[in-house]
C-alpha cells in the first residue's frame, strides 16, 4: 500500500538546484508528489511504496547538487492522494524566514565548455550560469530565491531559455539566473561604447590602461600584472603606496610559474569558492615591481566568472576597486564617480550587483586554509554556534564584519573594512539591515567591543537591546573556540596590534584562561609606553624608541628620535601598551626593515619576508611569575640589538627573534599549564598571520605535548572578533555552564 510523506528540508537547498534535484530523484524511482520553495527552505510531498519513499530519503542526505548542504530533514506522514506525476510548483513566500542563501560559485566546467564552444549559442557570452554555479547572495534581495526576488528580475526569459528552465532534463532547470545574449545582461564599454566591449577592453589592457571592472560582487581595477608603468599609475591612482595587488591569472599553469604552490594551495585557487590565495613568489617571476613591493608572496586568484574567463588572458593585476580606506564600488553610478580619477576606461554590465562583496583571501597552513578574509566565496554560509537567545554581533573597528546569530547558526558577513569612513560604516548598517531582513533575524541582544570610540560599538549601544560587552582578546579567543567547535577552557594566547583591555591601557600580547563564559588574565607582554598613541603604528620606528634602544644606532637618526624617547620615558601621550604587534614593530625599525608603515602590519610582514628559515637559534625572553606573570620583550629587543651590533645578517636576526617569540610561547603557556591543568592552546589574533611564527609555534608546542587550536574557517584577525562575541554573548545569554 502506498504511502504520502511531507518532507521538509532545510540547509542550503534553495539557489542551487535542489528542487530539479528533487525532481530528478523522484521521477527516477517512479514516485508522485511536489516539490517547491518557501521562506522556510524546500517542501515536499512524496508519494509511493513505502520502500521506495524510504529510498527517494536516503538519497535526499546523501547525493545532494554541489552547492547544497542539508542540514535538516523532517518528515510525517499524509494522506495518500493517487495523483500521478511528480511537479515543481510555485514558491510559497509566507511563514517564518529560515531559508539559507548559497554563496557565489565559480563558473562550473559545463559552462566553461559553452562558452568556448563556437556551435553553443552562448560562446563567449560573459553570464553563462546555471544551477551548479553563477551568482546567489550578490543578486539575492528576498527570499524565497526565485528570479523576481534577484536583480535579474529586470531580464525576461527568451525562448530556448525559457524552455531549458521548465524542461525537467536540463542543467538549467529552474535555475534562476539562466540567460542568454538575447535575453540577459550584456556588457558595455565607457567612455565611447563600443562595437564590442570585451575586445576594446582588452586593448586597452594591451595598450598599458587602469581598467574598472564590474564584477560579481563589486569593481575591481585591472592593469597587465607584468607592465610596470601600468601597475605604478595603478597604485599612484589608487593611493595606495606598498599594499600588495592580487593578481588573476588565466589557469594553474600560469599560477604555477608565478608561484610555488603545493596541493592544499592548488585546490583552494581552482575550487568553486575561488579565493585569493597567498603563495610564495618564484624567483624571476614574470611580474612588475610594483605589484607587491617588499613581498615575497604574491596573492593570486583564477577567474570565478566567464567574464573573468574572456578578459585574463594573461596575468592581470585585479584589486578592489575603491580608493584606499573606501568600501568597494558596487553600484555604476558610484563606480564611474569614485573611480573617474583611476580608471582609462569602464567595462560595465547591467545586472545589479545587491550586495558588495569583496574577494576573499586565504593562505594554507597544514594542509587546512588560514582565511584572512572572508567574503565571496565564503559568506553567508553560517557556521555552528551555541543556541540561545538571537544576537547581533557588531564586530570591531578594524577589518570589521558583523555576524548575527539564530537557532544555533551564526551568519557571519563579508569582509566589510575599517569603520574609519562614513562610507564604510553606511556599508556596515546596510549590511546588517540586509541580513536581517534576508535570514528573518530579530536580534535579542547586541554584543559589542568595550573600545569606547569604535564605531560598531557605538553603532552597539544605539539599539535598544541588551548589550553584552566582550573584551577583544577574549573575543579572539572566543572566536578560534567557536571556529573549532570546542567550548574550553584553554590557555588562550591574543596576540595583535591593539585591544581595549579591561584596565584601560591597550593590550595585545595577552596569555588568558579562557572559555566561552569568560576569561583570566594569566600573563602578558610586559607593558611598554607607545608614544604619540596611534602616530606609533604609522612610525615604529617609535616603538624602538620607546623599547629603549641605544640612542647610536642608525634607527636613532630619525628626526625627533630625542623627543619621542623623552616622550616615552616620561609618559607624555604614550599609553601603555603589551601588544605584541608593537613589538615587531620595534624590531623591524631597529633593523631597518621598516619605520614607517602605509598599510597595517606592514612592518611584521616584511620582517618575516626577510627571515632565514634555516635559522633554528632563539632570543630568550624572562618571564615574571606573579599573577599576572610579565613576558620581558625587552629581552628580545637587548638581543636584537647585541647581534646587529655584532654584525650578524638581518635574516638571522630575524629569524632568531621569531624564534624566541615561538619559545616565549610554549614557556608562557607551560607555566599556565602548571598553575591549571590545561592543555589545550588556542592562538588567535591577527600576529598570527604571520606563517613563520604560526609554524614554529604550533610545533612547539605540540612538541610539549600541548594540543593546539588554530583558525580555518574566520580569520584569527579581527575579522573574526564578530563570531567570538557572538560566541560569548550566546553562552551568556543562555545560561550555560
Amino acid at each position: 500500500m502506498d504511502v504520502r510523506v511531507d518532507v521538509r528540508v532545510e540547509g542550503i537547498v534553495q539557489g542551487v538546484g535542489f528542487r530539479p534535484f528533487v525532481h530528478g530523484l523522484a521521477t527516477g524511482l517512479g514516485l508522485s508528489g511536489l516539490v517547491g520553495n518557501d521562506a522556510g527552505g524546500v517542501f515536499i510531498e512524496v508519494e509511493g511504496a513505502p520502500d521506495t519513499v524510504g529510498l527517494f530519503l536516503d538519497g535526499l542526505r546523501a547525493r545532494p547538487p554541489r552547492l547544497a548542504v542539508v542540514n535538516r530533514v523532517t518528515t510525517r506522514e499524509i494522506d495518500p492522494r493517487g495523483h500521478p506525476g511528480f511537479t515543481i510548483v510555485g514558491s510559497d513566500p509566507s511563514g517564518e524566514r529560515r531559508a539559507l542563501v548559497s554563496w557565489d560559485s565559480a563558473t562550473c566546467d559545463d559552462c566553461l565548455r559553452e562558452l568556448r564552444d563556437p556551435a553553443d549559442r552562448r560562446y563567449r557570452y560573459p553570464f553563462v550560469n546555471c544551477t551548479g554555479c553563477g551568482p546567489r547572495l550578490t543578486i539575492v534581495t528576498d527570499v524565497p530565491y526565485d528570479r523576481p526576488n534577484t536583480t535579474m528580475a529586470g531580464f525576461a526569459m527568451c525562448g530556448p531559455c525559457a524552455a531549458e528552465y521548465h524542461d525537467p532534463a536540463d542543467r538549467r532547470f529552474h535555475a534562476q539566473p539562466v540567460c542568454c545574449p538575447s535575453c540577459g545582461p550584456s556588457l558595455d564599454l565607457r567612455p565611447g561604447g563600443a562595437a564590442d566591449p570585451l575586445t576594446a577592453a582588452l586593448e586597452l589592457l594591451a595598450d598599458g590602461a587602469v581598467l574598472a571592472v564590474k564584477g560579481l560582487g563589486g569593481y575591481h581595477l585591472a592593469a597587465r600584472a607584468s607592465d610596470e608603468s601600468a601597475v605604478a599609475a595603478l597604485r599612484a591612482r589608487k593611493h595606495r603606496e606598498d599594499k600588495p595587488f592580487a593578481v588573476m591569472v588565466p589557469d594553474l599553469a600560469a599560477a604555477r610559474a608565478l608561484c610555488h604552490l603545493d596541493g592544499t594551495e592548488e585546490a583552494l585557487l581552482s575550487g568553486a569558492r575561488r579565493p585569493i590565495v597567498l603563495a610564495r613568489r618564484r624567483p624571476g617571476a614574470s611580474l612588475a615591481g610594483a605589484v607587491a613591493p617588499g613581498n615575497g608572496s604574491v596573492g593570486l586568484m583564477l577567474p570565478y566568472t566567464p567574464l573573468h574567463h574572456l578578459l585574463v588572458t594573461e596575468p592581470l593585476v585585479l584589486t578592489s576597486g575603491n580608493v584606499s580606506d573606501e568600501p568597494i564600488a558596487h553600484r555604476d553610478a558610484d563606480a564611474l564617480e569614485r573611480l573617474g580619477g583611476i580608471a582609462d576606461g569602464f567595462l560595465q554590465h547591467d545586472r545589479p550587483i545587491h550586495t558588495r562583496t569583496d574577494d576573499s583571501v586565504v593562505r594554507a597552513f597544514r594542509g587546512r586554509t588560514l582565511p584572512l578574509r572572508r567574503s565571496r566565496g565564503y559568506a553567508p554560509e553560517p557556521l555552528p554556534i551555541g543556541r540561545g537567545r538571537s544576537v547581533l554581533a557588531c564586530g570591531a573597528e578594524l577589518k570589521n564584519t558583523f555576524c548575527l546569530t539564530r537557532d544555533g547558526r551564526a551568519f557571519l558577513s563579508p569582509h566589510i573594512g575599517d569603520l574609519e569612513n562614513y562610507e564604510t560604516f553606511r556599508a556596515f548598517e546596510d549590511g546588517i539591515d540586509h541580513f536581517r531582513r534576508l535570514f528573518g533575524i530579530t536580534p535579542e541582544l547586541v554584543a559589542y567591543d568595550p573600545h569606547p570610540e569604535y564605531l560598531s560599538s557605538k553603532y552597539a549601544l544605539g539599539q535598544e537591546l541588551p548589550a553584552v560587552a566582550v573584551q577583544h582578546h577574549h573575543a579572539h579567543i572566543a572566536s578560534c573556540l567557536a571556529d573549532n567547535g570546542v567550548d574550553g577552557p584553554v590557555i588562550g594566547v591574543a596576540f595583535d596590534g591593539t585591544g581595549y583591555g579591561t584596565d584601560g591601557t591597550l593590550w595585545g600580547g595577552e596569555f588568558l584562561v579562557a572559555d566561552l563564559r569568560g576569561f583570566e588574565r594569566a600573563g602578558h607582554l610586559e607593558p611598554v609606553p607607545m608614544p604619540g598613541g596611534a602616530a606609533a603604528i604609522r612610525e615604529p620606528w617609535r616603538m624602538a624608541a620607546a623599547y629603549g634602544v641605544p640612542g647610536d644606532l642608525p634607527v636613532a637618526r630619525r628626526s625627533g628620535w630625542s623627543a619621542v624617547a623623552t616622550m616615552a620615558g616620561r609618559r607624555v601621550n604614550a599609553p601603555l601598551t603589551s601588544s605584541m604587534g608593537r613589538l615587531f614593530d620595534a624590531v623591524a625599525a631597529v633593523l631597518g626593515v621598516r619605520d614607517r608603515v602605509t598599510y597595517e602590519g606592514q612592518a611584521a610582514v616584511e620582517l618575516e619576508q626577510r627571515a632565514d628559515p634555516a635559522e633554528t637559534a632563539a632570543y630568550p625572553a624572562s618571564i615574571n611569575g606573579s599573577e599576572p606573570f610579565t613576558v620581558a620583550g625587552g629581552d628580545l629587543v637587548e638581543a636584537v640589538v647585541a647581534d646587529l651590533r655584532a654584525g650578524v645578517p638581518v635574516p638571522s636576526i630575524s629569524a632568531r627573534f621569531h624564534n624566541g617569540v615561538a619559545a616565549l610561547i610554549v614557556d608562557a603557556a607551560t607555566l599556565v599549564r602548571d598553575a591549571t591543568g590545561l592543555g589545550v592552546v588556542a592562538l588567535s589574533g591577527g600576529v598570527f598571520q604571520n606563517m613563520l611564527l604560526l609554524d614554529r609555534a604550533v610545533s612547539g608546542l605540540t612538541d610539549e605535548g600541548f594540543d593546539v587550536l588554530t583558525h580555518h574557517r574566520v580569520p584569527p584577525n579581527d575579522g573574526g572578533i564578530s563570531l567570538g562575541q557572538a560566541a560569548v554573548a550566546t553562552v551568556v545569554s543562555s545560561g550555560s555552564s
